[in-house]
C-alpha cells in the first residue's frame, strides 16, 4: 500500500506537503518523493527510505525546495512521483495501483512501437510510468486518466500535478486527484481560504499544518 498528499495553494506549500506525506509514512518503506511546481518550474527529490525515516531523508530537501503546487508519495514499491512530458505538456505523477494485467498492457503498447519503458531492477515496469503511458493515449488528460482507469484490470488511484493552467481549469489550480473505479480507496479534500490540498486516507481525520487546520472531507470513493 501507498499514500499521497498534495497541495495547491497561494503561498508556497513545501512545508504543508512535506508534513502531509509524512502522515502516510506508515503506507509504505521503500521509497519516498515530492514535487513542487513555482516560479522556476518543477523541482522533484526522491529518496529510499528503507533505513531511514521519511522526516530524516528529507529534512535537508524542504529547506531548498520552492513551489506553491506541490505533491508527494510513499510508495512501497516503485519510486515516485514521475515528471511526464508529453503532447499534454508536462506534469507530475503519482499514483496508488494494483495493475493486474501489467504485462500485457506493457506488451501491447511495446508492439505498437511508439514508446518504450525503463526497466527496474529484476525487470519490472514502474507501474506509474505505465499508467502516465496510458494517459497520453488520448487526446487530453481528462480523457487518458479514464482511458488508464478503463484499461487496467485491478486498482488505481492517482493525483496529477500540472502547470498548464488552461488544461485544468476549474480544477484547483492544477491539481487534480481521481479515485479508482472500485472505490477501493479514498481520496479527499482539505479546504481552506484560498487553497487546496488533496490526499489518499482510508479514514476521516483532521490535523494540522502551517497554515492552521486542515479538515478532511471524502470526494470520491
Amino acid at each position: 500500500m501507498s499514500g499521497f498528499f498534495g497541495a495547491a495553494l497561494k503561498s508556497d506549500c513545501v512545508f504543508d506537503v512535506f508534513f502531509g506525506t509524512d502522515y502516510h509514512s506508515h503506507l509504505g518503506t521503500r521509497r519516498a518523493g515530492m514535487v513542487f511546481y513555482g516560479e522556476d518550474g518543477f523541482d522533484r527529490s526522491i529518496h529510499n527510505i528503507e533505513n531511514t525515516p521519511f522526516r530524516t531523508k528529507f529534512d535537508s530537501d524542504i529547506h531548498q525546495m520552492r513551489g506553491n503546487l506541490g505533491l508527494g508519495c510513499i510508495s512501497d514499491y516503485e519510486a515516485q512521483p514521475l515528471i511526464v512530458r508529453s503532447h499534454h505538456g508536462t506534469y507530475a505523477l503519482a499514483t496508488v495501483s494494483k495493475i493486474n494485467n501489467m504485462d500485457e498492457l506493457t506488451e501491447e503498447i511495446i508492439q505498437k512501437g511508439s514508446t518504450h519503458f525503463l526497466e527496474m531492477s529484476g525487470g519490472d515496469i514502474n507501474a506509474t510510468e505505465l499508467v502516465a503511458t496510458l494517459i497520453n493515449q488520448k487526446d487530453n488528460l481528462i480523457e487518458g486518466i479514464r482511458y488508464a482507469q478503463e484499461r487496467i484490470d485491478g486498482a488505481l488511484t492517482l493525483l496529477l500535478l500540472t502547470a498548464n493552467e488552461s488544461v485544468v481549469a476549474g480544477l484547483h489550480d492544477g491539481l487534480l486527484g481521481h479515485a479508482e473505479v472500485l472505490g477501493l480507496s479514498t481520496v479527499v479534500a482539505l479546504c481552506e481560504f484560498e487553497s487546496f490540498s488533496t490526499t489518499l486516507v482510508r479514514h476521516g481525520s483532521a490535523f494540522n499544518t502551517s497554515h492552521g487546520l486542515y479538515l478532511l472531507y471524502t470526494l470520491l470513493s
